[in-house]
Order: structure tokens, then sequence, then C-alpha cells
């Protein structure tokens, strides 16, 4: 038996649906990093989680006895190969992500904001603009924010549950 970590390709927005089917095999382990963080939508601001790696999970296995059943499993595109070789990944990866992720396999992205902080405007008049927090307001629940307006820059104070923190593409671990 050559049981390890193997790097697998979901359907596009069905890792989870992977999991879960990967889950019901006999000697398969699996797991499915997750971010949870806001995200600004057509209904305001919301809580959302999606894969830390979008359509990519990871699953423990022995590859000459389970590969049809791990490869044919609902929610699964493939297990990942180059020219016919399965690359494994390290157990130290997966314990390191998992040492971020936790129990739940979640990583909560930091929504608190601070001075020089990115952020978007969610709504009222300046909804949309893309600005800098300049000072938090705690104790008001409030930000003051730096805004290009009219061709000069003006400093204003809104509600901060009226931003949005903008983060890079990429997530640090």
């Amino acid at each position: 038996m050559n049981i390890a970590w193997y790097c697998l390709r979901s359907q596009p927005k069905h890792e989870h649906i992977a999991a879960r089917h990967l889950q019901m095999l006999q000697k398969t382990s699996v797991f499915c990093p997750r971010i949870r963080f806001k995200r600004l939508t057509r209904q305001g601001i919301v809580r959302v989680t999606e894969a830390m790696f979008p359509s990519y999970l990871f699953a423990r296995f022995d590859l000459s006895s389970a590969h049809r059943q791990v490869r044919y499993s609902p929610g699964v595109s493939a297990i990942v190969h180059f020219a016919g070789r399965y690359p494994t990944v390290g157990e130290e990866i997966v314990a390191q992500l998992r040492n971020h992720t936790g129990e739940t396999e979640i990583r909560e992205l930091d929504d608190e904001l601070s001075a020089g902080d990115p952020v978007k405007i969610a709504d009222g008049v300046f909804a949309g603009l893309e600005t800098v927090v300049t000072r938090v307001l705690p104790a008001k629940e409030r930000v003051k924010v730096l805004m290009d307006f009219l061709g000069r820059q003006m400093e204003t104070e809104i509600e901060s549950c009226s931003v949005l923190r903008r983060f890079a593409r990429s997530i640090r671990i």
C-alpha cells in the first residue's frame, strides 16, 4: 500500500460536493480548506465561504487501489497529474494548512479596519467608490476615509458597516 496525499481538481464550485462524496470512501481522508470573508453583493455586504483553492482539494488514499473510485467520484474532475505521473502533496504541507484552518477547515479573514486599509464603499451616495481609511472611530462605529471628490481630496466620516475591506488576491498563510 502506498497511501499519500494527492491534489484533486473539482468541477467549478463543487469542491464541497467532491469532498462529501470522497469522505464516504473507505481508507480515504479529505482536506478541503475554505475561507470566510465579507463580499459586496446586490443585497449589500454578506459573509461568504469559498474554497481557499478554487476548484482544488486534497485527498489521502492509495493511488493503485482507489484511483478509479476517487477519479470518478461526483464533483471530481481529475486527479492532478503531469505526463502520467501523479505528484504527491507532503504531509507537512497539509499539516501546515490544517494548522491555519483548524478543525472546521475554514480560515476567517480579518475584517477589522485600520488606518491605511483600502476599502470600497458599499452603500449611500458614494457606493462603489474605492478609498483609503485614514482613521478608525470605534466608539462611534465609524471610519474616516480620504477620497477624491470634484478634483480635490477630502476626508469624510462614514459608518464602518458601509465599507468593505479590499483584500489582496493572494491569501497569506
